[in-house]
């Protein structure tokens, strides 16, 4: 058995830190199988030796978030759980200060994870740059909101965001309206994002200047886009010819990102995804980053991490 004392700054730290009825560190005390004592000036951890030195981690990693004014819940303590288990936890005072984006509501865009921190360095330091990965890990969200800084800092002049329209199950024919009425519902994540960023005023006056597209991919089709930011979403449902379509649009002063999931690909089984292709075949080209997330920089609710790496242990077993 072994024990740590940790020290709080003050008794409002402690108590956000705890979260309402200790709710905060009875799941990190659950999680590692580690007893924690609150005293007048902090906590006593105890237990097995590397479990407590984990929990005292996590407690400092929670420190400091909610010093830099995160709010300290159940998905914050499993987000500190998964930084100390990859000996990530010395990179959180950074992550927490940098700030991405703020968003139309004023809430500041955060890394979440060390995934993602690697994801945002690859967009400042590519021009093209693959992010693949599983729902909830942000690879949307954050690469929107570079698009926005870039263009708020005229970095670019424009923004072209673009899906492939994949029936995922149903027909597109049979959907009332014309093409765009018909793809619109493809594109609806997109749309929800910008307006999370820009607000629904301001993203309807840059779109009937032209400087926002939101189009279905079908639509990239013999142009060259320069001096735009260019974010080709659910890539694993292009074709390869789609794919190479896409990938030669850009011309100078563009900025490209290409996300997907290719544990969710809606294509017939005898077309194989364009994404899966170019990362095998662009690996290694200079000025291209491509980024690989996984379960541990899901974001959003932790069941749904549990539910993708029950997905993945499945595909293994197959």
């Amino acid at each position: 058995m072994s024990g740590i004392h940790i020290d709080f700054d003050s008794m409002e730290q402690m108590a956000g830190v705890f979260g309402s009825f200790d709710e905060n560190i009875n799941l990190l005390s659950g999680r590692l199988s580690v007893s924690v004592r609150a005293e007048q000036n902090g906590v006593t951890i105890s237990g097995e030796k590397a479990a407590v030195q984990a929990a005292a981690d996590v407690m400092g990693v929670l420190k400091v978030m909610y010093n830099k004014n995160e709010n300290i819940n159940s998905d914050t303590v499993n987000y500190a759980l998964t930084m100390v288990k990859d000996g990530h936890q010395a990179e959180v005072n950074q992550m927490m200060s940098d700030v991405i984006a703020i968003t139309a509501k004023g809430k500041q865009v955060k890394c979440r994870s060390y995934g993602q921190k690697q994801y945002i360095q690859a967009m400042k330091d590519n021009t093209v740059v693959f992010c693949i990965g599983p729902a909830g890990t942000g690879k949307t969200y954050l690469a929107m909101a570079m698009a926005v800084v870039a263009l708020k800092n005229k970095r670019v002049s424009r923004i072209v965001l673009t899906r492939p329209a994949v029936e995922a199950g149903e027909n597109l024919g049979f959907l009332p309206g014309d093409l765009q009425n018909k793809v619109d519902p493809y594109l609806r994540p997109l749309y929800d994002a910008l307006y999370d960023f820009m607000g629904a005023d301001a993203y309807a006056r840059l779109s009937e200047k032209n400087v926002i597209e939101v189009a279905p991919l079908a639509y990239m089709r013999g142009r060259t886009l320069s001096d735009a930011y260019l974010i080709l979403d659910e890539a694993q449902n292009c074709t390869n010819e789609q794919m190479k379509m896409f990938l030669t649009r850009f011309g100078e002063g563009a900025k490209v990102v290409v996300t997907g999931d290719i544990t969710q690909i809606d294509l017939p089984k005898e077309r194989a995804s364009g994404l899966k292709r170019a990362v095998d075949i662009l690996k290694g080209v200079e000025d291209i980053g491509i980024v690989h997330l996984s379960h541990k920089d899901v974001v959003r609710h932790k069941l749904v991490q549990d539910i993708v790496k029950a997905y993945d242990r499945a595909e293994k077993k197959r």
